[in-house]
């Protein structure tokens, strides 16, 4: 069964994240999310999504003595950021399919990896490049049934929560940071033309004209989609924050920064971002996601 959809809704939802290590310090999570059409725009072309997923043990018969076992649930988290491109309201399809698909996909799931342990980062890559696969396959299929939509095609960055671990997986120039102890750290590269020249020795003032062409994206013209697939150890007090480009071409690193250190909330601090990437231009749709990371309340 299909998860539910994404709520457009700006709310923040608090949940608890259990960990691998010893269960007398799991993390909390609090979410907030923020998405808007933007300045400049006729229609957001940005989705997201925070997803749960549980697995739980209860047992209902035995004749061992279970006093003093606990059996607390695995949680796990998923924040994505889909940032659509193509004409006509085909990138707003795009954004939309590849959630769509994904949740379709891990439904169908015969297991997830709820725990992260040494070794498992091998399988957790093979899974997800094995999803992304398929939602090339269908992407395809939609494009086969109407070739107008041949066109479309997304960018796809998510992060995966489990205790005091995460995986970021990313294609696209959509981006994922990390801030910890008032340092903010970009885990993503953005998939542009512009950092393939960078990354080459161009100047950087010499590639500003192909910032936004997108070398590596999900859609039915993407001969093959590389998922770039990282690990990162969490802390307490460090906050994730997933967003689309329309906030990162319109506010700094210094102001994202600036701007988590004054908005404590998850949020708060996702408004804000928005609103200064509409004070300063809005170009662009611009989404963004928080997870903020702390010790158990109690």
């Amino acid at each position: 069964m299909p998860l539910p959809e994404a709520d457009s809704s700006n709310d923040t939802y608090e949940f608890s994240l259990r960990s691998g290590i010893p269960q007398s310090f799991p993390l909390t999570a609090r979410f907030g999310a923020a998405s808007h059409t933007g300045l400049r725009r006729a229609n957001n072309e940005d989705h997201y999504a925070v997803v749960q997923r549980r697995r739980a043990r209860k047992i209902l018969l035995t004749n061992v003595d279970t006093g003093g076992l606990g059996l607390p649930d695995d949680e796990a988290y998923a924040m994505i950021v889909a940032d659509g491109i193509g004409g006509c309201g085909f990138g707003e399809l795009a954004s939309e399919l590849v959630l769509r698909i994904g949740w379709e996909l891990a439904a169908a799931a015969p297991f997830w990896v709820m725990k992260f342990r040494a070794g498992v980062i091998d399988k957790i890559r093979e899974k997800i490049t094995a999803y992304g696969r398929q939602i090339q396959e269908q992407l395809r299929e939609y494009a086969t049934k109407d070739p107008a939509l041949a066109d479309m095609g997304t960018t796809w960055t998510c992060g995966y929560l489990m205790g005091r671990d995460a995986i970021v997986a990313h294609v696209g120039d959509s981006r994922a940071y990390l801030f910890r102890k008032l340092s903010l750290r970009q885990l993503t590269r953005d998939h542009t033309l512009a950092q393939t020249l960078r990354d080459v020795g161009v100047p950087a003032e010499e590639t500003a004209q192909y910032k936004h062409l997108l070398v590596n994206s999900f859609g039915p013209h993407s001969e093959k989609v590389k998922i770039d697939i990282d690990h990162v150890p969490l802390e307490e007090g460090d906050r994730m924050l997933l967003c689309s480009d329309g906030l990162t071409d319109m506010v700094s690193d210094d102001e994202i920064t600036s701007t988590l250190v004054e908005f404590p909330d998850a949020q708060a601090a996702c408004d804000a971002l928005v609103e200064r990437a509409l004070r300063n231009g809005g170009k662009d749709n611009v989404t963004v996601i928080v997870a903020d990371l702390g010790s158990q309340p109690g």
